[in-house]
């Protein structure tokens, strides 16, 4: 008699699994079946080995999938945890080797599968597939093109290809939108993992080393832990250390698969990301129809720091695709509260692993809705009262979802928040951030701070946030930096003031894209382009917030909600709200942790908010309501992606569509820069000065350099004696830029202060050092 299926499925996933580790720590093993081996080891096996627990978490199949996915990623890191904390108790001195790590991950997914419940449902086999060949050739087309775009702007060719990918990615939205009743599930989650694969990939694949903002110090951070083999918090008792996301996954996936170093961080994790907006889409599918779940996954994939930061940031989207799989777990009630209640808080046990801000604010935001549920009860009671006719609709919403058991109590808040100040604490000691944060914080509740404003994105919230322009945030810097050198000024250690009042440090001014055929006819009728291209982004930042509290309102109130939320939904949204509020209005807080990432992870919480006040926004066109729906939305999506403002002009370029523009300027890495560097590695060894050089060639040279350097060169901060390395865009274009109270802030940079107090002893043509 033949096994049952589902355990010929467990048995070959066991049996694979002594050929994979010999594979692994065979010497010399190709990287074409490197590569496949080691994913599936990490990835594939342990998803396959967890579906019969997931099943019994959540209760649809994709769910149960993409569960396991979550838990397969947070177990890759515990592994490599575990194996790092208990081996060198063994006397094993570099327990993040391949060997090892091999061992230890076939070791554990044997256990795994014996010990794991199993799953009587077939992996895919009886999966719907109505609808998949529009959708599929739209989806392949889109993910070919987000390659091939990015290799023609680094090999220094156009950016038409990319503006294609984002019109074609706009139109698989579309198309999931028009067809969303004809396709399956299954359809509908496989073209949006390509929508928003394809979005992450033009921006992270950009460059040939590693592009970006935070990434270039996670990235530094993990080749520590890489080249000594063992990750040690006490050598490194930085914050970005503590993030296990980004030193020891990327550690195992590089020693497991081979691939190389930055396409671990410039493909795998992006490609992992690229899970979280489908697991929006299952969540909110799980109390609400499949076109609130689809918009609310299009609306997490619009909003610009999706495309534009998080490709940037592997810690915080590890972190993001566990509290995505955590809102899984919670909106799926046809499971066991008590098991679903323990799968959420290991998950959000995993973010403290994976990034410690994120916490911070999941934290205020689970307890602020714990609070707001405490209140709601006698609240419901109250509704639950007789009433007049017009007013029982309401009262008996109300004082239904008052009734309802709710998902969190106050375990599910106090674990994760003891789990996060035991990880900053006497575990990693890296407390020390959130420890300033909340001191400036008091301050400037209680009037003892310097009264200075948080950071202009805050211009976007409805909830206010005075601007602060460029000129004033320049010159809050140059008087900072003064007050910090005054005394190693007056010993001589830097330049005098006085000398440096004749080079002054004007303000750059903004570079837009020069107007497009398109653009110059809207101007020559008197429609100017910048300001049409501002007033579109404004817009589209209100549009949302708005739609968030329209749809809150109706959900609540009105009978016309395309969907009705259980109460949880309904306090995390008022705690996701709250704590945007606070950013916005404490402006330590929108500087330490920027206002829009806030409100991208708010979007985990309440995009179907969003959903419903565009349903409602429409449900006056009729018949016509879906067609005027995909209008609003591809405009949106054409104007954040980027796209209008290409097509038209008049608007900085964006790094995934131009070899040009602010973010280019900073963040793309040149092979003159790091020519530069390495020169002066040379030339300053052994030498006691210091090496200065600008915020961003510093952040994208970090990795290279291996003398004393400084992030600085701004005139206020240029030391009597020292090297300079300008990188190539100071020497290309006379301008820095500055980082400062959450905001960047272009100047002129006065090279003629170098010239005359200094000597020029290398040229590239692209960078310069001078002495």
């Amino acid at each position: 008699m033949k096994p049952p299926t589902w355990l010929r499925g467990r048995l070959g996933v066991l049996l694979s699994l002594g050929p994979a580790c010999a594979v692994e720590t065979l010497p010399g093993v190709p990287a074409l079946l490197l590569a496949p081996v080691g994913l599936w080891l990490l990835f594939a096996a342990p998803v396959l080995l967890l579906r019969g627990f997931t099943d019994k978490v959540v209760s649809t199949r994709s769910g149960s999938l993409l569960l396991a996915a979550g838990l397969a990623v947070l177990l890759d890191i515990l592994v490599a945890l575990g194996a790092n904390t208990v081996l060198p108790l063994l006397g094993v001195e570099r327990p993040l080797t391949r060997l090892v790590l091999a061992s230890a991950t076939t070791l554990v997914l044997l256990v795994l599968g014996i010990l794991a419940p199993q799953s009587a449902r077939p992996l895919l086999r009886g999966a719907p597939l109505s609808g998949a060949r529009p959708v599929a050739w739209a989806a392949a087309v889109a993910l070919l093109l987000s390659v091939a775009g990015p290799i023609r702007l680094n090999n220094g060719l156009g950016g038409a290809v990319s503006t294609t990918a984002l019109v074609v990615v706009t139109a698989l939205i579309v198309l999931l939108l028009l067809r969303h009743a004809r396709c399956s599930p299954v359809v509908l989650e496989a073209g949006i993992y390509a929508a928003s694969a394809t979005l992450l990939l033009l921006t992270s694949l950009r460059g040939w080393y590693i592009t970006g903002h935070d990434i270039q110090r996670e990235y530094l951070y993990f080749r520590l832990t890489l080249g000594g083999g063992f990750w040690d918090i006490s050598a490194y008792t930085d914050p970005y250390n503590a993030c296990l996301s980004i030193t020891l996954l990327p550690v195992s996936i590089f020693r497991l698969t081979g691939i190389e170093d930055i396409y671990v961080f410039k493909a795998v994790l992006p490609l992992l990301f690229a899970l979280t907006p489908v697991l929006v889409h299952r969540a909110v599918r799980n109390v609400a129809s499949p076109l609130v779940a689809l918009l609310s996954a299009v609306f997490f994939m619009a909003f610009p720091t999706f495309f534009t930061d998080m490709p940037f940031l592997g810690r915080q989207a590890i972190a993001f695709l566990l509290l995505a799989c955590a809102m899984l777990v919670l909106t799926d009630s046809r499971r066991p509260l008590p098991l679903r209640r323990a799968v959420f808080t290991v998950l959000l046990a995993g973010v403290v692993l994976s990034h410690y801000s994120t916490i911070y604010v999941i934290v205020g935001t689970l307890a602020t809705a714990f609070a707001v549920d405490k209140a709601w009860r006698p609240a419901s009671r109250l509704a639950s009262r007789p009433a007049s006719r017009t007013g029982r609709a309401h009262q008996h919403r109300v004082g239904r979802q008052g009734r309802t058991r709710t998902f969190l109590t106050w375990w599910t808040v106090a674990v994760p928040a003891v789990l996060a100040l035991l990880w900053a604490g006497p575990l990693t000691h890296t407390g020390g951030q959130l420890e300033s944060t909340l001191r400036v914080v008091a301050s400037d509740l209680f009037g003892s701070g310097d009264a200075r404003g948080g950071s202009s994105d805050t211009r976007y919230s409805l909830f206010g946030g005075a601007g602060v322009t460029p000129e004033e945030r320049l010159a809050e810097y140059r008087e900072d930096t003064i007050g910090h050198t005054r005394a190693d000024r007056a010993d001589g250690k830097y330049l005098p003031l006085e000398a440096l009042a004749k080079y002054p440090t004007p303000v750059a001014e903004k570079e837009n894209l020069p107007l497009t055929h398109v653009g110059r006819a809207l101007d020559t009728v008197g429609l100017s382009v910048p300001a049409l291209n501002g007033v579109l982004r404004q817009a589209a930042a209100l549009l949302l917030q708005v739609l968030v509290l329209v749809g809150f309102v109706i959900a609540l109130r009105g009978r016309s909600s395309p969907f009705t939320p259980v109460r949880d939904q309904i306090t995390l949204t008022v705690g996701a709200l709250a704590m945007m509020g606070l950013f916005t209005l404490v402006p330590q807080l929108s500087v330490d942790y920027s206002v829009l990432r806030a409100f991208q992870q708010g979007l985990l919480f309440f995009a179907p908010f969003i959903a419903a006040g565009a349903l409602w926004a429409v449900r006056r066109a009729g018949r016509r309501a879906l067609p005027v729906l995909c209008v609003l939305v591809a405009g949106l999506l054409l104007d954040l992606t980027g796209a209008v403002p290409k097509a038209l002009g008049g608007y900085p370029a964006q790094l995934a569509l131009s070899n040009s523009g602010p973010a280019y300027d900073i963040y793309y890495p040149h092979a003159e820069d790091r020519r530069a560097a390495m020169w002066l590695n040379q030339r300053a060894a052994g030498d006691d000065l210091v090496v200065q050089t600008d915020r961003y060639s510093f952040s994208r040279l970090q990795t290279l350099f291996t003398v004393r350097t400084q992030d600085s060169v701004h005139p206020a901060l240029l030391r009597s004696q020292s090297y300079v390395l300008l990188g190539s865009t100071p020497t290309r274009k006379d301008e820095v830029t500055v980082f400062f109270r959450g905001d960047l802030v272009t100047y002129r940079y006065p090279r003629h202060l170098l010239d005359t107090t200094r000597n020029l002893i290398y040229s590239n043509e692209g960078a310069v050092v001078y002495r």
